[in-house]
């Protein structure tokens, strides 16, 4: 059986995930932190992508957004592309 996904945040990177949930002007920055301390916050990445954010999303994305942050922090997790190949097509 698979471990469960978990992340713990110190005080610092915590108010820092807060203050980009409260403050950032990108929607797209708002939703990733706001998955990731709902993780934090002990539910499933699972849970958390299908019924803890305003649409749902494909859990894979919300583990790829752990991922991106305990990699890079939350420089890695604001800064990559979002929206995959189709964004360069015109």
């Amino acid at each position: 059986m698979a471990r469960r996904r978990t992340l713990i945040l110190n005080d610092r990177q915590r108010d820092e995930l807060l203050d980009h949930r409260d403050h950032d002007p990108r929607p797209a920055a708002r939703e990733r932190c706001a998955a990731l301390l709902k993780v934090a916050d002990g539910q499933a990445p699972y849970a958390v992508a299908r019924h803890g954010l305003l649409q749902p999303r494909d859990p894979d994305t919300v583990y790829q957004w752990l991922d991106y942050y305990q990699a890079e922090g939350i420089a890695g997790l604001l800064g990559h592309r979002h929206g995959g190949p189709r964004r360069g097509c015109l």
